[in-house]
């Protein structure tokens, strides 16, 4: 476009303000040489009507096409008039062919291809000429080159070179593709093929195709405007042969490409299976399978069944301990076809390392205890116990000599016992390992140190304690025992545990724990358990300040057993309840706090208590529901457990199941 006056004044007081000091001067001499990508045009700007000298600038132009007006080109220091510009650049035609040239300017233009002059109208003219030609443009590399001369009074250009596609006229092929390259995709089993763009103007696409290996016949599987080809579905184990044909917009159709071979992949069962059990669980690997995607590999539906990964191992953390679990594996490629099954493997997870390992120590000996889980360990033969006297403890060596005792927690777990022999005022270093019926050991325990004491030090254990006795009532089981006369006792350790009988024989062990620790002062007891007819065994164990104790040191007690009585209300609660509701002795005593959630759409709450005489549950609310969602039951009797129920009275007046709970209320003075 012309530059209108007011820019030329612009650029004017610009130069003026630069050379005053107040601007920074745009340089507005020759323009480095531009470095244009092809098809893009070089253009030149010339203060000359014969192209000579130095341009004034050099920029890159992606068209021919111009309107000067009556001025100067914008941002170039040029006359208005008796000015030239040149238009060059070379590109790729691929296989040529027929083109058509067309110029038009005002004033004076020319066109060379590959320097012959194929356009020239040089003149000085008023109005715009126009003048087109039609050639053959050879196939490769060509240099177009457009030179224009604005003499005097209005300016303008433009030119394009465009292919004729009429299929009377345009008889050439395009070239060969090149680039070609296909291969497999694993991911999806399917052949992709790629190649290089053609460079003809006139191109319309490219025809794929393919024919089998031991087969001349060659199939269209598509065509693409690009120069990628995907998702070619395939049949395993089968070679495929794919070549590109590119065609223009006249009909005209390339030679095939080379051919490009795909081989594709059969499954094979996968081989090399091995299975070992670790501790974090069974680890399976195998050899990988040419073609898989991922394998699946199958287990027993107790753990959960198939699982799917994508490497060549898995870790099953879901196998239980002590137990032998069978595996298989099939491979599996991108299109989802499978293959047979694997030899099958088998391995055992073997049992857990011991947990809680504690050392206490006496000047002659060292009580170690641990505990296991049945449930989640695994099925333990035996343990082995490693000693040593500097760390780290090293369990490749014999295992010391240590007998096992052990008793059944409350919570089922099991904790054993074992003591050692060992010299006074000195440091030992302890880990157990656990081992199953096949010797497969466990991970080791954790470290344990221990010192044993000086020889002269108290190591003289407490008088078992005696006369223990228990009675069950309606609030629990009160112990009472006599008072040890040692003035070093520092506690009482109460233990609760579950009488285990001999089905075969009767004969009855109790398998406890810790239950509470007492002060030395205390002989009573009360064991505030809910009354639901169960059968709990009990001993005191004494233990002095220095933490000797005769049933540590011994393993044997004063044992009784009791079964509570029986308060549990006839009448079953239903299931189903939105009540949920928590019963509790009052802090001040004499008395039981209830709370229960708010129940959508209740209008209020009916407290009732199970009457044992009556043998039914009383509310406690009369015929008005309470509005809240807490009560107190001050009328409720100590020395005995309480049974509540809580219903939802909703808007038609009906009530929902009841929420349940107990509470315990001990006699005043009588807890100990």
């Amino acid at each position: 476009m012309k530059n209108p006056t007011w820019l030329r004044l612009v650029a004017a007081v610009a130069v003026t303000l630069a050379t005053s000091g107040g601007l920074l001067a745009v340089d507005a001499g020759p323009a480095a040489a531009a470095d244009c990508a092809s098809p893009v045009f070089k253009r030149q700007y010339f203060a000359n009507t014969t192209f000579s000298g130095t341009p004034k600038k050099t920029d890159c132009d992606s068209a021919v096409s111009e309107n000067y007006g009556t001025g100067a080109p914008a941002g170039v220091a040029l006359p208005k008039d008796n000015f030239s510009v040149r238009w060059t650049a070379t590109r790729d035609f691929g296989s040529g062919g027929p083109f058509t040239f067309a110029a038009e300017a005002q004033d004076g233009v020319r066109v060379y291809l590959d320097g012959v002059r194929k356009i020239d109208a040089w003149k000085n003219v008023s109005s715009t000429q126009k003048k087109s030609v039609a050639l053959t443009v050879p196939s490769g590399k060509h240099t177009l080159r457009v030179d224009f001369v604005a003499w005097t009074g209005a300016a303008n250009v433009k030119f394009a070179y465009t292919p004729r596609t009429s299929a009377t006229v345009d008889k050439v092929k395009p070239l060969t593709p090149t680039g070609v390259s296909a291969r497999l995709d694993n991911a999806t089993a399917q052949a992709v093929v790629s190649w290089a763009a053609n460079k003809e103007m006139d191109l319309a696409g490219y025809r794929l195709y393919r024919r089998e290996e031991g087969s001349s016949t060659w199939l269209n599987v598509g065509s693409t405007t690009g120069t990628t080809y995907s998702n070619l579905p395939t049949a395993p184990g089968r070679t495929y042969f794919y070549e590109v044909r590119a065609y223009d917009k006249a009909g005209n159709v390339s030679v095939g490409s080379a051919d490009q071979r795909v081989e594709t992949v059969a499954l094979t069962t996968p081989t090399g299976l091995t299975a070992q059990g670790l501790d974090e669980g069974i680890k399976l690997t195998w050899s990988p399978v040419r073609g898989a995607v991922r394998y699946i590999v199958s287990r027993s539906s107790e753990i959960g069944g198939d699982v799917s990964t994508s490497g060549t191992g898995f870790t099953d953390t879901k196998a239980t301990r002590s137990r032998s679990w069978t595996y298989r594996v099939r491979a599996v490629d991108g299109a989802g076809r499978v293959s047979g099954y694997s030899a099958l493997v088998k391995a055992t997870r073997p049992v857990a390392a011991p947990h809680d390992l504690t050392a206490t120590p006496d000047a002659h000996r060292v009580v170690l205890r641990w505990t296991v889980d049945p449930d989640t360990d695994g099925q333990y033969y035996d343990f082995n116990v490693y000693r040593s006297l500097s760390l780290p403890v090293n369990t490749s060596i014999e295992p010391s000599r240590c007998d096992t005792t052990y008793t059944r927690l409350a919570d089922g777990r099991y904790r054993y016992t074992c003591t050692q022999t060992m010299a006074p005022n000195t440091t030992y270093h302890y880990v157990v390992k656990g081992y199953d019926n096949a010797e497969r050991e466990s991970l080791a325990s954790p470290t344990v140190t221990v010192t044993t004491l000086a020889s002269d030090q108290d190591t003289t254990p407490p008088a078992a304690v005696t006369g223990l006795t228990a009675e069950a009532t309606e609030y629990g089981v009160v112990l009472d025992w006599n008072a040890n006369t040692e003035t070093d006792l520092k506690r009482y350790t109460v233990y609760r545990g579950e009488v285990l009988r001999d089905e075969e024989d009767g004969t009855a062990v109790c398998s406890g724990s810790e239950w509470a620790y007492l002060s030395p002062a205390t002989t009573h007891y009360v064991d505030a358990t809910l009354p639901d007819g169960d059968e709990h065994c009990y001993w005191i164990d004494a233990v002095d300040t220095s933490y000797n104790s005769s049933y540590r040191w011994t393993g044997k007690a004063l044992v009784v057993a009791v079964t509570e009585l029986d308060l549990t209300p006839a009448v079953a609660t239903p299931e189903g309840s939105p009540v949920s509701l928590e019963a509790s002795a009052a802090d001040a005593g004499g008395a039981v706090d209830l709370s229960w959630n708010a129940v959508e759409g209740a209008t209020g709450y009916r407290v009732l208590r199970w009457d044992r005489d009556a043998g039914r549950y009383v509310s406690l609310t009369g015929d008005t529901p309470v509005t809240g969602t807490s009560y107190e039951d001050t009328a409720a009797r100590s020395g005995t457990t309480h049974f509540y129920w809580v219903t939802a009275v909703l808007a038609d007046g009906t009530e929902t199941a009841p929420g349940a709970d107990w509470a315990i209320l001990v006699p005043p003075g009588s807890d100990g």
